[in-house]
């Protein structure tokens, strides 16, 4: 088990002011068997009366708005989160062959995790991965999903910026290239088409340097930290968790903050604001041990700033997606 400090921090500058703006996050890590939350703090300067509640995929939403007039806007998240060990991907187990027996029963418990997206349609082109990991598996439904995962780590290039925040998995088969939340969404893509179900995962990959238990103080910043991948539905078994940007199963290092049918249900930040002026985004994640130097916790409180808030009106479009790296 390992234990992490997180902080998670986004910051809006705009070219002139700005007013009601309203706004959700889906920052807080999620609490299961195989992660422990143990605390968690959401800050925004401006400050604001903050609300949350569970969305349909068990994820933890924020929302708060800031109704007077601001030139910029910054929200920062920290948690304590306990990571244990990941079940591994199972040998053997159902046979790629008696998928299409249970079909019937996936489209009625996982509709949402087997159908296609605008993010990851049903295209042709999965068909050639789909082969290809086909013929590279054992003939188990285990042994293709672990295929199709290596297959992508293989075939694709990681380049930044050779997607944007919206692209679907037609860009990145067209040029062969993208980043964490492409590769993501194309070993759902080939999966899905296969006829298993599968979700989305968005968290952060702590980096090797900081997992270790000698690296007390060693930090993380950049936004370098944030990550996604994907998790399948193996009959009899359950959920598996498989990094195609990495080429390997989870292990201690992946943190999960929330679960979808692509990136477009769990983008970390997404609002709205009145005004004319543009926007300049950043994003700052640190990672490190939780435990300090003389053994004690780094963060024990779990809040949100509340000040009362004026009236609500109108809101206009404010565009705040952040691509997972």
């Amino acid at each position: 088990m390992n234990r992490y400090h997180l902080v998670h921090a986004t910051e809006f500058r705009y070219d002139g002011p700005v007013s009601e703006s309203y706004n959700e996050v889906r920052l807080r890590p999620i609490h299961d068997e195989t992660q422990s939350c143990l605390s968690f703090r959401l800050l925004t300067n401006p400050a604001s009366r903050g609300t949350s509640y569970r969305d349909s995929f068990g994820n933890w939403v924020h929302q708060f708005n800031i109704l007077p007039e601001h030139h910029f806007l910054k929200i920062e998240a920290e948690s304590v989160v306990l990571a244990h060990e990941a079940p591994l991907p199972p040998e053997g187990g159902i046979k790629l062959s008696e998928l299409e027996d249970r079909r019937e029963h996936f489209e009625e418990e996982f509709l949402e995790f087997i159908s296609p997206t605008a993010y990851i349609p049903h295209v042709q082109q999965l068909d050639e991965l789909i082969t290809a990991a086909s013929d590279a598996s054992d003939g188990t439904a285990s042994g293709f999903v672990k295929a199709a995962s290596a297959l992508i780590h293989e075939k694709f290039k990681y380049v930044k910026g050779a997607t944007h925040v919206n692209s679907s998995i037609t860009d990145s088969l067209a040029s062969g290239a993208g980043v964490c939340q492409d590769f993501a969404h194309l070993l759902l893509g080939v999966v899905r088409k296969r006829g298993m179900p599968a979700r989305y995962v968005s968290g952060y990959l702590v980096p090797s340097s900081a997992a270790s238990p000698d690296a007390k103080l060693q930090e993380v910043i950049g936004g370098s930290a944030s990550h996604a991948w994907a998790e399948v539905y193996l009959p009899d078994f359950g959920w598996i968790g498989l990094d195609p940007t990495l080429g390997q199963p989870l292990g201690l290092q992946h943190v999960r903050i929330a679960y979808g049918r692509d990136y477009g249900d769990v983008a970390p930040v997404r609002g709205v604001y009145k005004g004319h002026a543009g926007q300049r985004l950043s994003v700052d994640v640190s990672v490190r041990p939780a435990i300090d130097n003389d053994g004690r916790e780094q963060l024990s409180e779990n809040k949100i700033a509340t000040p009362e808030p004026p009236l609500i009106v109108e809101r206009v479009q404010q565009p705040g997606h952040q691509q997972q790296q």
